[in-house]
């Protein structure tokens, strides 16, 4: 069969109606198309593998946060981080809960601005990141079970030196310090602290992001600090692209991730 043969002008004028729809129909998909990336910090020998995730905003799709607690495990890290916004409606904490618990190493995390907004009861996320062998982070840190690594969280308050007074001072310089946060502006509120990382979320990647422009739209608390790996003024910054969605269920060219990276 042959097919007609397009002039330049034919051509363009398909490519332009076509990519709209491939838009649409890729940003339908994106939501829930889970991706890894990776990351090596630092120059010497690394000593951890961490798996971080972020802005889980669980609305009661099990299967999903079943998929993503499977793609963590089989990662086999040593410990994992996650920076805030477990959920937005305290009515999915049980679900997000009995799922999380099956992550198979210690778990550290911080609460995000939803988790407050929600009104979610903290109890029992602290009971079950304790029961992974992690922690619950409300402006606390914690050593790591082979006591080599100090993992230090902050909450989604404002007064920046009140939080960072609790956490230590300089940090620890015999042991790997890293700062859990859930706005990724803070790491320019650090002073003459510097960590060996620092891990947000909050921004979702912008969710839609467009060749050449990048996210079109990211909330307060961000500061150019969208996506991704930045060398910010307290140390390396990763923010990832959270897991979930807020507001509308889409994204495009930004797909949801859990990241696996090497210290």
């Amino acid at each position: 069969m042959k097919f007609p043969r397009l002039s330049r002008r034919q051509f363009l004028a398909a490519a332009l109606f076509a990519a709209p729809a491939a838009m649409a129909g890729d940003a339908i998909i994106e939501p829930t198309w889970l991706k890894i990336s990776r990351l090596r910090v630092g120059t010497g020998p690394t000593t951890h593998r961490l798996v971080h995730f972020t802005d889980l905003h669980h609305k009661g799709d099990r299967e999903y946060l079943q998929q993503v607690v499977a793609t963590i495990n089989s990662l086999k890290p040593d410990f994992v981080c996650f920076t805030g916004d477990l959920l937005e409606d305290k009515q999915y904490l049980d679900e997000t809960l009995e799922l999380l618990a099956g992550i198979q190493y210690p778990l550290y995390g911080v609460p995000g601005n939803h988790d407050y907004w929600s009104r979610m009861p903290f109890g029992p996320v602290q009971k079950c990141f304790a029961k992974t062998g992690g922690a619950w982070l409300l402006n606390e840190q914690r050593i790591t079970v082979d006591g080599k690594v100090n993992i230090m969280g902050l909450t989604s308050g404002w007064k920046y030196e009140a939080m960072l007074a609790r956490v230590s001072h300089p940090p620890q310089a015999d042991l790997k310090n890293i700062m859990l946060m859930h706005y990724p502006a803070w790491a320019k509120q650090f002073g003459d602290r510097k960590m060996d990382l620092l891990l947000a979320g909050h921004s979702h990647g912008g969710q839609v992001r467009l060749p050449l422009i990048g996210s079109l739209v990211t909330p307060f608390g961000v500061d150019g600090y969208d996506l991704g790996y930045f060398d910010s003024p307290a140390g390396p910054l990763y923010v990832g692209s959270g897991i979930g969605w807020f507001h509308l269920e889409v994204r495009f060219n930004c797909r949801p991730e859990i990241t696996l990276i090497e210290v």
